[in-house]
């Protein structure tokens, strides 16, 4: 109900509506003030994906924690870990039990994981980083760190991609020591140390095209920027091993 102008001619009324306006602008004023000093709820499973289980709410520098937690899933994911978890691994490294991941399953077996969980991150950074940057009002949250979940993770199994020569693929025996290789990588130190240092340095930075990519609407955005990191850093990777500045070893007995 709207109150009575001041200059209006029906003095009669203006006694009785006075009062009852002002209780109405009261009770619109409470309201308002209510409903803006209510906490939204956060849908917790989406947190904790976008966090990475919390790891983005510790101090300081939530980004770096994230880069760590995508480092141990690039090294958890890959197959070869699992093997020596449950004690074959050592098998991988004999004539009588290479021809166990020689045949094309065996290979898929060690090969595909690793892109696919990779992909999976990426979906759900999109995803879940565009409903907390709604949910926030916010372009690229702080404590979001799947990003660097997924930015570190695709450095370090991009660094070890035969890029160089994709019929790798195609041949049984060339694909079984790639596949060996990448998993006994993704378990040396030396570049596990080095992926993640040079993920964080261009992380950081931001070199081009990185901030036109945080630009991308959504998680897009929130994603994209450290994906390009995350190449730059492959990029190192890949000259580092060009160049012997570190060994990774791998003997196959034939």
């Amino acid at each position: 109900m709207s109150c009575p102008s001041r200059f209006s001619t029906k003095k009669k009324f203006r006694k009785l509506t006075g009062e009852r306006c002002v209780r109405v602008r009261e009770t619109s004023m409470k309201t308002s003030t209510d409903a803006a000093t209510t906490t939204v709820e956060k849908p917790w499973l989406i947190y904790a994906i976008a966090t990475a289980l919390g790891a983005g709410y510790l101090k300081p520098g939530p980004g770096t924690w994230g880069s760590l937690v995508g480092l141990i899933i690039a090294v958890a994911a890959h197959p070869f870990t699992w093997f020596l978890v449950v004690g074959k691994g050592v098998y991988l490294y004999s004539a009588e039990h290479t021809r166990l991941i020689s045949t094309t399953p065996g290979l898929l077996l060690l090969l595909v994981p690793s892109v696919a969980v990779w992909l999976v991150l990426a979906w759900l950074g999109v995803k879940t980083g565009t409903q907390v940057a709604q949910i926030e009002g916010a372009k690229d949250p702080q404590h979001v760190v799947i990003d660097e979940v997924s930015g570190v993770y695709l450095a370090l199994i991009l660094g070890l991609a035969p890029v160089w020569a994709p019929a790798t693929f195609f041949n049984a025996i060339d694909a079984q020591m790639f596949a060996l290789y990448s998993g006994m990588s993704l378990l040396n130190w030396k570049y596990l140390l080095s992926g993640f240092v040079l993920f964080r340095i261009f992380d950081i930075t931001k070199p081009f095209p990185c901030r036109r990519l945080e630009k991308l609407p959504g998680g897009w955005g929130i994603m994209a920027d450290d994906w390009m990191a995350g190449v730059y850093a492959a990029i190192c990777l890949r000259l580092a091993l060009h160049f012997h500045l570190y060994e990774i070893g791998l003997r196959i007995h034939s």
